[in-house]
């Protein structure tokens, strides 16, 4: 009988097997994992070999380029992946394997050519459109230190002007393809399909693209609202296979570089003196005033900056979501100055069958504004005054030649620091539903609204300062009496849309038609109240309670304002392309707005044609190897203006006018009567605009060309007709304005190896006239110096004043020169231009001095990379506009001197640009060149630095990217303007005028992007 082994000896065995297999496995390992050189040839299309592609071993840095036949040698193991690139061509990844060849032939880029972006009601292919839309990605303003996403665009697209402002939370000013109308220039925001007039409450991290439309091809679908413009964004949601985790956040410091250059406490004192001999005054004495303060240090800080942001995404065949929550925090550069934003932006989309799909996206903002101060006192504040004074703790009054008029700067400053309490709240959203039908039909709802509530509280102090020249020492500013003022607005925006497209190819013809019906309402309510201490009790300086129901109520005043309006329309568009060459874009839009419905004139039509030849696709141009696409373009349309100050302009408010007394006993009774007098046939402005142009890729796509040449004409201006000798005005449709110009744009973009490069620029001219407004020799006054004036013949708030050609220096040049009958003039005095040569100086001599808007503006990229270093320069400026200096203007207090009239004229010969000092010598204050600036500068808007990690490194600690940059914004500025910036926005009418402007700061910060 055999003997069966012992359970110990069958243990034994089994282990001695696995041993054996274990090793056998472990021998074989390295001919799978052994690194071994892969070569091979790359090519194009034809067959043609590519010199310089990229070949790199994905997840890693190790890449090599292709030589001059195409060819590639690689170090690489079996498990590798290669990552095959070409600017212009699609990426390919192959697995090694057991190959040691592997050749590749690489195909264009189609999607490049057929981007897609979105447009009114919808997205299209760009190559099938006719108009101008420039697409922005939201990877280009995604880590840009900006609050408001569109000061990101600054220099970016080609037509848009950017005004940014250094204030803390401050939006900017955007002006597309200039000024058209005396009443408005603000483009209209579309939010995911919702109509809006501003993105403040939006989290830059939060936008997925942006896209500039401003042809009348692109803009005639948005009908009253599309005259300034339209800028579409679209927020992230989450895509197919994707769950993601984002975190990124961002601090650093603003810090003032560039301050005015004004007389320190002895050029005071010297210039000071002097103007008072001028006058015949006895010289000032400074015994008592011994400070040599520098105020605008005293008042600047550097600022802290912070952007922090979190997104969740998740998705699978029939649901997202997304959900991002960011928080922003920035300190102003005056002290106390602060600013925050907390945002959240959440959205679903569930696939409820293969046709039907539904879902809602919501974004909401808490914002707390900051309580900003202005500059001016800083720089008018004589420096001879010391800031504080230590035994009695208070800030000091100012000498007694401005004490009267202005106080110390950092009462403002310190002392009245956050006594304006601001709190904003934004929700937004929509829910909608998608249906794809009988296959080529879709058919989608959707409902949107918007709510926003801004309230404000203020807060009046009882404030104290040193006067040595008071008993006591001490003053009371004011009537020493505390108050607060409340003010609440909320603004509802509600939107529905019924959109019905069709998309169908068929042959060599391609058709995308829409049609819709939409409405929108808009109401507005703002209530406000105010009360003083009265002969109450002191209201306590705390923010708790800063309410209109503490107080005296003996003293309470209210006001208040509100409107509602709505707007009904039909819409239609034809996208339609035959051979994939010809190209054909209709739009119609008929609004009907309850603005005019008094006139009857409620209902308006607008419309626009464009065609387009993809000149490239005939057979004719298929052997020019090194055009890839052109295309030549054009389009016309009719556009509609909704930006007027009043919202029901055919129906004027009623004013308080003269009373009445009747009956026994008598009464007073009050009588009304029409603010203005509308004409019964007032309507909307209306915009005809036209354009042609050429779009163009060179080099196998390295090179892309855009360029156009535009003109627009207002008509049907809303313009008001001052009334005869007091009598009540009138309002009717009464002028025109003209902007035409050229756009174009160039970026080239090449890879070569590791390292990746890009060169790009924009360029714009702008020529802006107004061509009629209400009757010759009309105009349009505005500007706190009345500086600024429209009028036919001129650019909209054109400067008017006085052309001046040096000094007088001699009594004896004055009697040789003619005759100035404005004031008696005197050696030293600025000699002004005899305009229309009748041989005097007179009103009929003051013209044009200057224009606000620029002849060119300008934008340059420079883009460098290096295997995981990426480095980019974003450069800005313009040319051809000046700037009007006001803050200096003025003789109602004693201010500071600027350094330049250390430059004055004291004597024949001393100077012939800076008149003598004297403040009785008024006609140096009238409206003259004197006070005009060049507007022209040149900025390094924006430079980064980025490094992103390796892959394969961060994927063994769980992350899927992670990205550390510095970024540095507004590097260095080169001006001419004697101001802190040459940015100058302002109103329809009266822009580029530097009242004490806000600095504009350098931003410095350091962040990192990371993702799981």
């Amino acid at each position: 009988m055999k003997k069966e082994p012992k359970p110990i000896l069958k243990s034994i065995s089994r282990l001695k097997s696995l041993f054996l297999t274990a090793c056998l496995l472990l021998a074989t390992m390295p001919a799978f994992s052994q690194t071994k050189t892969v070569t091979g040839t790359v090519t194009d299309a034809s067959g043609d070999p590519l010199i310089g592609a990229s070949v790199l071993v994905q997840g890693t840095s190790n890449g090599v380029i292709t030589d001059i036949d195409g060819k590639y040698a690689i170090q690489a193991t079996p498990e590798n992946t290669l990552e095959f690139s070409y600017v212009g061509m699609q990426k390919q990844a192959i697995k090694v394997g057991n190959r040691s060849v592997i050749d590749v032939r690489m195909e264009d880029d189609s999607q490049m050519l057929a981007e897609t972006v979105v447009i009114g009601y919808g997205s299209a292919k760009k190559r099938d459109l006719t108009g101008s839309i420039t697409n922005i990605k939201g990877d280009e303003i995604a880590n840009k230190p900006v609050v408001n996403p569109v000061s990101a665009l600054q220099g970016k697209v080609a037509g848009v002007q950017v005004i940014n402002s250094g204030k803390a939370g401050a939006d900017p000013e955007i002006r597309v393809r200039g000024t058209n109308s005396i009443n408005g220039y603000k483009p209209l925001y579309v939010v995911d399909g919702l109509f809006n007039d501003n993105i403040n409450f939006l989290n830059p991290q939060d936008i997925e693209s942006m896209e500039i439309l401003k042809d009348p091809s692109s803009l005639a679908i948005f009908g009253v609202r599309g005259a300034n413009g339209v800028i579409i964004i679209t927020t992230k949601k989450a895509k197919e296979g994707q769950t993601r985790v984002n975190i990124n956040g961002s601090f650093g410091f603003k810090a003032i570089t560039n301050k005015i250059a004004m007389v320190d406490a002895e050029g005071f004192k010297t210039l000071y003196n002097e103007q008072l001999r001028n006058e015949g005054n006895p010289e000032f004495d400074f015994t008592d005033w011994t400070g040599n303060t520098n105020w605008q240090d005293e008042i600047f800080q550097t600022g802290f900056i912070t952007n922090n942001n979190i997104s969740i995404t998740g998705a699978s065949a029939k649901h997202s979501f997304y959900l991002g929550a960011g928080y922003a925090y920035e300190q102003g550069n005056i002290k106390n100055e602060k600013y925050s934003k907390i945002t959240l932006n959440v959205s679903n989309d569930y696939k409820v069958t293969d046709n039907l799909k539904v879902g809602f996206q919501f974004n909401g903002a808490r914002m707390l504004p900051a309580d900003t101060k202005s500059v001016a006192t800083a720089l008018r504040a004589a420096p001879v005054a010391h800031v504080f004074n230590e035994e009695y703790g208070l800030y000091t009054t100012l000498p007694e030649f401005q004490k009267a008029q202005m106080n110390n700067p950092m009462v403002d400053v310190e002392l009245r620091a956050n006594t304006t309490k601001a709190e904003n709240y934004r929700a937004s959203g929509n829910v909608y539903g998608e249906w794809d039908f009988l296959k080529h039909f879709q058919f989608k709802v959707m409902y949107s609204m918007d709510y926003g509530s801004n309230s404000t509280r203020k807060y009046t102090p009882v404030i104290k300062v040193f006067d040595n020249n008071v008993e006591g020492k001490v003053e009371t500013l004011g009537d020493g009496k505390t108050g607060v003022s409340q003010e609440k607005q909320t603004e509802t925006k509600v939107q529905s849309d019924y959109l019905l497209t069709y998309q169908n190819t068929w042959g060599e013809h391609s058709l995308t038609a829409t049609a819709g019906f939409t409405t929108y309402y808009n109401k507005l309510e703002l209530l406000g109240a105010a009360r003083t201490q009265g002969v109450g009790l002191v209201i306590p300086d705390n923010p708790d309670k800063w309410y209109v129901s503490i107080g005296d109520a003996g003293t309470a005043t209210n006001n208040s304002t509100q409107w509602e309006r709505s707007t009904v329309s039909m819409l239609g568009r034809i996208l339609y392309n035959y051979k994939g060459r010809y190209l054909f874009n209709g739009s119609f839009r008929r609004d009907g707005s309850s603005a005019f419905s008094y006139t009857g004139n409620q209902w308006q039509n607008f419309y626009s044609v464009g065609a387009g030849w993809l000149m490239s696709e005939e057979e004719f141009m298929k052997d020019i190897t090194w055009l890839d696409m052109l295309k030549l373009k054009g389009s016309w349309g009719t556009l509609g203006n909704q930006n007027l100050d009043k919202p029901y302009p055919a129906e004027p408010l009623l004013s308080n006018a003269y009373s009445a007394v009747f009956g026994t006993p008598s009464a007073i009774y009050p009588g009304y009567q029409l603010s203005y007098l509308p004409n019964p046939d007032l309507r909307w402005e209306k915009v005809e605009a036209w354009e042609v142009g050429a779009e163009a890729n060179f080099f196998r796509n390295r090179l892309h060309f855009e360029g156009v040449y535009y003109k627009k004409t207002t008509k049907d201006l809303l313009a008001e007709v001052p009334g005869i000798s007091g009598t009540v005005p009138g309002i009717g449709n009464l002028g025109s304005i003209e902007n035409k110009g050229v756009e174009l744009a160039l970026n080239w973009r090449d890879q070569i190896g590791d390292w990746g490069y890009s060169i790009g620029g924009n360029l714009t001219t702008i020529k802006n006239k107004v061509l009629s407004l209400v009757q010759e020799g009309y105009s349009i006054i505005a500007g706190d110096k009345s500086q600024s004036y429209t009028m036919a013949g001129y650019p909209i708030g054109y400067f008017y004043g006085y052309k001046v050609e040096g000094v007088y220096q001699t009594q004896e040049e004055i009697n040789s020169s003619p005759k100035n009958t404005l004031a008696t003039v005197t050696p030293g005095d600025l000699k002004f231009v005899d305009v229309n040569g009748d041989g005097e100086i007179t009103t009929a001599d003051r013209t044009m001095i200057g224009d606000p808007t620029p002849d060119v503006s300008y934008g340059i990229t420079l883009g460098v990379s290096y295997k995981n270093w990426d480095l980019g320069i974003d450069m800005m400026g313009q040319a051809g506009n000046q700037i009007y200096r006001t803050w200096d203007n003025y003789n109602w207090s004693q201010f500071n001197f600027m350094q330049q009239r250390m430059d004055r004229w004291h004597g024949p010969g001393t100077s012939n640009t800076q008149p003598l000092l004297n403040t009785k010598h008024t006609i140096n204050n009238l409206n003259s060149e004197y006070y005009i600036e060049d507007g022209s500068f040149f900025r390094i808007r924006n430079l980064s630095l980025a490094y992103n990690f390796d892959q394969k490194l961060i994927s063994k600690i769980g992350m899927q990217a992670l990205k550390l940059y510095v970024n540095i914004q507004n590097l260095k500025t080169w001006k001419h303007n004697t101001g802190y910036t040459p940015e100058l926005g302002g109103t329809a009418i009266a822009f580029g005028v530097d009242d004490g402007s806000y600095p504009m700061p350098a931003i410095y910060t350091f962040g990192f992007n990371l993702t799981f």
